[in-house]
């Protein structure tokens, strides 16, 4: 069979090392992990879409990089984004630029909510959520979610309980959740907004994983819902997980709320979170206008990663997945190996090869889990798989016989 150009483009090896990505980073991998299955940090080994890369190549041929404005096509690029792929009419008024989205979720708990306030996170959760939360004084409010079946759900009835205690001020929505991969219907996400409007919480979604949507799931923007969710949310999204720049873009807050709104350009000002990046902008611009058909394209080729590794763990015993409705990471349970979470570390990285995020990062419901970044060539997963099955057989046979085989 005649590959296509599609199939050349994403099977395409690029040795990250050649830039300091920090997926292969020694700061990650350590000093000792040059060969190990860099599958840890969120971001694709694929090139950014080509229409992104000339947009960069002629800003760059420009040859002046002094201050510059937002472009004007920025704003309309988004929100007919936004529009077009997820039916999400946004007022620009209501956008605001950020660095990052954890810059937006950082200023958020600082603005609405005061030192030693409650806000709500439902692990297992991003890491991240926690640090921000502890560097600013906040109380972590923990509302796990409920693994049922091989699938989570939120567990409203705590969600409740928690959200009626008075210092409870905010929740951190993930949506798509990190690192479990559900993409919250309508309806789930309804019934946490009546709860968190019942009791004056305000919902602050991280929706960076939004368009990273698989086949028979849609994305559901928390403020799309209907004017009251969106007056009680501050959405924070970026095209970086989208599009794979990362390094090149920034992000945006959607504030419906005209005061919240004001305070956050206020805060915006006074820690100067107001200037333009002009490669960031470039891509960024090319990424929402054109990138779509390179979009379609990589989400196909992650679908089939996906199918990879459920075709191989069919094989492999104890270790299942945790089937996801979007995004590139998966989140796998090894708990049936009976190890720690310490020896499961050490036993995927050493024995099968693999430096994958270790489930406790995510919180102590993710002890004995791992999330796995499916974002890369087909014949890298294979391969990894692959050093997985053996090292699965090994262990398995090791606790047949005592003996290492």
């Amino acid at each position: 069979m005649v590959e296509t150009q599609t199939e050349n483009l994403f099977d395409r090896r690029i040795d990250r090392r050649e830039v300091p990505a920090l997926k292969v980073h020694p700061m990650v991998l350590g000093q000792d992990g040059e060969n190990l299955f860099a599958a840890g940090v969120a971001d694709m080994d694929f090139m950014a879409p080509p229409v992104v890369l000339e947009a960069l190549q002629q800003r760059l041929a420009h040859g002046i990089f002094g201050y510059e404005a937002v472009p004007a096509g920025l704003m309309p690029a988004l929100t007919a984004w936004l529009q077009s792929r997820h039916s999400w009419q946004v007022d620009p008024a209501h956008i605001l630029r950020a660095p990052n989205v954890l810059n937006s979720l950082a200023i958020a708990a600082s603005l609405f909510t005061e030192p030693g306030d409650g806000v709500i996170v439902q692990s297992p959760v991003f890491f991240d959520f926690y640090d921000i939360l502890r560097e600013n004084n906040r109380e972590l409010v923990l509302n796990p979610l409920i693994l049922n079946d091989g699938r989570y759900e939120m567990d409203f009835d705590g969600l409740e309980r928690l959200a009626a205690e008075p210092r409870t001020r905010m929740i951190y929505l993930c949506n798509p959740h990190n690192p479990v991969g559900r993409v919250w219907t309508k309806a789930e996400l309804q019934q946490l907004g009546e709860i968190c409007a019942r009791y004056n919480v305000l919902v602050v979604s991280d929706e960076i994983h939004g368009d990273v949507t698989f086949s028979g799931h849609r994305y559901t923007p928390f403020a799309a819902l209907g004017p009251a969710y969106a007056d009680n949310s501050i959405i924070c999204l970026s095209p970086a997980k989208s599009f794979n720049i990362a390094a090149c873009c920034s992000a945006f807050t959607v504030i419906a709320n005209v005061a919240r709104r004001k305070a956050f350009q206020v805060e915006n000002s006074r820690l100067t979170v107001n200037k333009n990046n002009a490669f960031s902008s470039a891509a960024m611009v090319a990424a929402y206008s054109r990138g779509g058909e390179w979009l379609d394209d990589a989400l196909s080729y992650i679908e089939g990663n996906l199918a990879l590794v459920r075709t191989h763990l069919e094989n492999i015993p104890n270790v299942k997945l945790i089937e996801p409705d979007g995004t590139f990471l998966l989140w796998l349970d090894f708990r049936a190996l009976g190890l720690s979470p310490s020896d499961l570390t050490a036993f995927l990285r050493q024995r099968a090869g693999w430096a994958v995020t270790r489930g406790q990062a995510f919180g102590v419901e993710g002890e004995g889990f791992a999330r796995l970044n499916i974002a890369c060539t087909r014949a890298t997963l294979s391969d990894a798989l692959q050093q997985l099955s053996n090292a699965i057989t090994e262990h398995s046979n090791t606790q047949k016989t005592g003996v290492p085989q």
